[in-house]
């Protein structure tokens, strides 16, 4: 008993630790961000300074660097091994068709259910090229952050004490009130990103790896920063018996991705266990 109730704890404080790094480390971009907006537009310091930040903290939880006793345990709690090239095309197109189901989930969300959409800034005051690098860094701290912290560390710590369904469910109810004190604590928003949470999760335990993740995940957030996010404000509320076309297209639009998402995820369980 007294050997499974350190166990629990351990998990217990791994979880609550690495969901406070997190927040933290995204903390600092906005941070970093804001400082630079506010000094100026034109020259966009905070994104050398972040991608130096998010290099050595990889290059630290990879297993350089000192203490030299722990480096061999932090790479492997890291999981960002290499894969076969069908085996990482494979976890990259059942994440990129989940992407398109889930932007059409969140539409349909947002329309069925009275939440508030995301804020983003007024990005016409800003020239081009700092928005586009101010959004593509944002889409990769978060990525590398969330995947390293919670798919590489978190899960891989999960599935040596539970089977893979388990540690996934529960590394992505662990990081809910993350997207809770960022998003906003309502039952669509964190349904929403309990499914996101479980598509990556899915990822990283069928590869054993969170290259494919990173990858997915900053494609999905640059493509709702630009495609999905702004548009919420527009978006009507639909009343019962008063749904438009566009409510009914998104529903089919998640229903056909979500199926071919599924079956990218069998061809790729299938391409892991012909390659091990």
């Amino acid at each position: 008993m007294r050997s499974l109730f350190r166990r629990i704890s351990l998990l217990v404080w791994s979880g609550i630790l690495i969901l406070v790094l997190t927040l933290f480390i995204q903390g600092i971009w906005a941070g970093l961000l804001i400082t630079n907006l506010r000094a100026s537009t034109k020259l966009p310091w905070s994104i050398v300074a972040m991608a130096l930040l998010l290099w050595s903290m990889w290059q630290y939880l990879n297993g350089k660097w000192w203490p030299r006793s722990t480096a061999e345990a932090r790479h492997r709690n890291l999981r960002a091994k290499p894969l076969l090239s069908r085996v990482f095309g494979w976890a990259v197109l059942a994440g990129l068709l989940s992407i398109v189901s889930l932007a059409g989930f969140w539409i349909v969300l947002f329309q069925l259910a009275n939440v508030r959409g995301n804020t983003l800034p007024d990005f016409s005051k800003y020239p081009i090229l700092t928005v586009a690098l101010m959004l593509v860094m944002a889409s990769l701290v978060g990525a590398v952050v969330e995947e390293a912290g919670f798919r590489g560390y978190f899960q891989s710590l999960l599935e040596r004490e539970v089977s893979g369904t388990p540690a996934i469910l529960i590394a992505s109810l662990v990081l809910a009130p993350g997207h809770a004190l960022t998003q906003g604590l309502a039952w669509p928003i964190l349904l929403f990103y309990l499914f996101v949470d479980v598509i990556l999760g899915v990822t990283a335990y069928l590869t054993k790896s969170i290259l494919p993740g990173i990858v997915v995940h900053a494609i999905g957030l640059l493509t709702f920063f630009t495609l999905v996010w702004p548009y919420d404000a527009a978006r009507r509320l639909s009343a019962k018996g008063d749904a438009d076309v566009w409510l009914w297209i998104h529903c089919v639009q998640a229903i056909i991705f979500a199926a071919l998402a599924i079956l990218a995820f069998k061809v790729l369980a299938k391409k892991v266990e012909s390659s091990s």
